[in-house]
């Protein structure tokens, strides 16, 4: 008997992996629009996303200590460590969708988004460890504002807004050099841009030119993330992992162009189009280096085979050494707490509820923004479930459909502040496959 080495890969896994391929494709220039509706998320670089998929964001957002859920290995970009532990190909791709009510005083607006979520791919190494590679939101940028003004005999508006959003694509490794130890890394490149936009409009004069400044934030940058994670069989089933993951003083580029033009309100138009005049001022404003602070999370979980697991993570960010814009205020260290959990009620029921992952957390982030000297908390409630569709490919295939929900509140509408409340929703779709097997021919 010869025996020769082939490379299996199922038709199944191939057409999906096309598709989602596909999917990321059409949805990559979403992923830098803004999904963002926060009044805070004009400072800094955004609303941070965070690197976390649906089945970690559902538990509170535990990541540090998450290695195994429902008794196998997953995907966990948040720590690099974990890349070690799979045994098969897995693919991770979803969408995000948000909905907003703005309040201060007694006035309150709604808003709502969906966009791109994710796309990642993890492959085992076998004793080598794992590979990971993909695409993620880093931050959103969307806000806007205006107000009524008079000069006599002329009334304008002035308003800011703000668009655009920062990608990270990126590529990891984890292996694990002793029995229980893990340890990994992330080489991430950041890049996208952020537009904010004054302007000042005589809309009840026809005769007044309305004038629109566009600063255009250029973002591109090299980021190093890493982890290490030790895990323990306690008998019984039960095991034990606690993780740490953290981020170098990353530094990235941020080059800054603006454009001033001028413009006249058509006065045959119903919706105040703007017919263009003339150019002021086209050029550079500055290009510098940002300091990215340095995080810091370390947690870990407790778990039982396939049937349930609980955790809790910490984090820490110092966003005080980051270069904020001329009068923007500075910023400050970000703290927050994260508890979750998940249960399979039986695995071995033929009643597919049973077979259902049920997830709830809880998280409370004191962030580094301080807005009218009030330092701005963000708080959430977070539940979901994991949905496991059939198995094919013999056993060697099986997928997931991961759905989770985020019920949080941001600021308050004291010290004449802005109050968010908010729905994340993150839909995501997980392939577990066995891409690469040895077959043997007579």
């Amino acid at each position: 008997m010869q025996k020769k080495l082939k490379i299996a890969l199922c038709k199944t896994s191939y057409f999906v992996l096309f598709g989602i391929l596909t999917l990321t494709m059409s949805k990559n220039a979403s992923a830098q629009t803004t999904t963002s509706h926060s009044p805070y998320s004009q400072f800094g670089l955004g609303q941070m996303r965070e690197d976390l998929l649906p089945q970690t964001r559902a538990m509170g957002g535990i990541a540090a200590g998450v290695r195994y859920q429902s008794g196998l290995s997953v995907l966990n970009v948040s720590n690099p460590a974990s890349y070690s532990a799979m045994t098969r190909t897995i693919l991770e791709a979803g969408l995000y969708a948000n909905g907003t009510q703005l309040s201060k005083g007694s006035a309150s607006d709604y808003t709502a988004d969906f966009a791109f979520s994710h796309f990642a791919l993890g492959i085992p190494l076998s004793k080598a460890g794992g590979l990971a590679f993909g695409l993620l939101p880093y931050s959103d940028v969307g806000y806007s504002s205006s107000g009524l003004r008079t000069i006599e005999p002329y009334t304008y508006r002035t308003s800011v807004s703000g668009e655009g959003g920062l990608n990270k694509a990126f590529a990891g490794y984890g292996i694990s050099p002793i029995k229980g130890l893990s340890v990994g890394a992330n080489v991430g490149f950041i890049f996208g841009n952020l537009k904010d936009i004054d302007a000042t409009e005589f809309a009840y004069s026809m005769n007044a030119y309305n004038t629109f400044q566009t600063d255009n934030r250029l973002i591109r940058g090299i980021t190093f993330d890493y982890g290490v994670q030790y895990f323990k069989a306690l008998g019984n089933k039960m095991n034990f992992t606690v993780g740490y993951s953290g981020s170098l003083n990353n530094t990235i580029n941020d080059y800054t162009t603006r454009v001033v033009t001028r413009s006249r309100t058509d006065p045959s138009s119903e919706v105040e189009e703007q017919v263009a005049i003339d150019t002021t001022f086209s050029g550079d404003i500055s290009t510098r280096k940002i300091n990215l602070p340095m995080k810091h999370n370390v947690g870990f979980t407790l778990s039982k085979g396939y049937n349930w697991m609980v955790g809790a993570d910490f984090k820490y960010a110092d966003w005080s050494g980051f270069q904020t814009r001329t009068d923007e205020p500075k910023l400050g260290k970000n703290y927050g707490i994260a508890i979750g959990g998940q249960i399979k009620p039986d695995p071995t029921s033929i009643r597919y509820m049973n077979q259902v992952d049920y997830r709830l957390g809880v998280r409370y982030n004191k962030t580094h923004l301080t807005v009218n000297n009030h330092r701005i908390d963000d708080m959430a409630i977070t539940v979901g479930m994991g949905f496991p569709l059939p198995e094919t490919n013999f056993g060697r295939t099986f997928s997931t459909i991961n759905v989770s929900a985020e019920f949080g509140q941001q600021g308050t509408m004291t010290n004449n502040l802005v109050r968010e409340r908010y729905i994340n929703i993150n839909l995501g779709f997980t392939i577990n496959d066995t891409w690469f097997m040895r077959r043997s021919y007579d």
